[in-house]
């Protein structure tokens, strides 16, 4: 089903209907009802009742995201959504990482409590902990000096950092924040892949999927790196999104 993303946006945030001075684009824009003037809605094309939200020379009506815009948009603070998400799973995983440091001899003997309390339960179904990589790798990170934890933790709460950076940028569109987010993400997509040379599963798969798609969207989507015109061409798309730019291109004058 296709998406109106126009009319979707206007349901959401009301219309944007602008006044320009020239004549006729002027009346091009309004319509006279039995109810009083409607303008056209610079977004969606539709006649609204009711003043105008702004005036001016045509040059200076507001750009108002359309189409494709709108769609891209979407894409972009849905992307923005799971990496705030990513980010403050992180900064909660570098937090416990520090507690865990200044705490390491306390949670090791706690760990071992609980072992030997689960220890005959997990063997009555022919499971046997001692021998698990789970617990093995929990034992090893008992071995780990404080100094190594702490550093873990800082750069886990600097990669935390980045990924709500990208958030932030992501959801206002800003250009600066999809650079960001291509060369993050392509950075790691090594590491993805590696770690696929050492235990496949669906999550991993997944995300590098998910991970290489947006790379190749954002990049292309936004001619990122001269891509399909770079920016000249992405700004050019951006103002001939604009109705009243149409209108005024079409040359079309209301009648006296």
């Amino acid at each position: 089903m296709k998406i109106d993303w126009d009319r979707r946006t206007c349901a959401r945030r009301g219309h944007a209907t602008y006044a320009p001075e020239e004549p006729g684009l002027r009346e091009r824009l309004r319509a006279g009802t039995s109810l009083g003037e409607a303008w056209r809605c610079l977004r969606c094309g539709d006649f609204v009742l009711g003043a105008p939200h702004g005036a001016g020379p045509a040059e200076d009506a507001p750009l108002v995201p359309r189409g494709k815009v709108l769609r891209d948009l979407f894409i972009l603070r849905f992307l923005a959504v799971e990496r705030a998400v990513r980010g403050v799973f992180i900064v909660l995983v570098a937090a416990a990482v520090w507690r865990f440091s200044n705490s390491q001899d306390s949670v090791r003997r706690l760990f071992d409590e609980y072992l030997n309390v689960f220890r005959p339960v997990f063997k009555h179904f022919h499971y046997d902990l001692d021998h698990s990589p789970v617990v093995g790798t929990i034992q090893k990170t008992f071995g780990y000096k404080h100094s190594t934890l702490v550093l873990v933790a800082a750069l886990l709460l600097a990669y935390a950092l980045i990924e709500l950076v990208e958030a932030g940028g992501l959801w206002y569109a800003k250009r600066w924040a999809e650079y960001l987010t291509v060369v993050a993400t392509a950075a790691f997509l090594p590491l993805e892949v590696y770690e696929l040379t050492e235990h496949v599963s669906w999550l991993k798969i997944t995300t590098l999927v998910l991970n290489v798609l947006a790379v190749l969207y954002i990049a292309l989507a936004k001619r990122l790196f001269g891509l399909r015109g770079g920016r000249a061409a992405f700004d050019e798309e951006r103002q001939s999104a604009s109705l009243l730019e149409v209108e005024e291109s079409a040359g079309v004058t209301a009648p006296a």
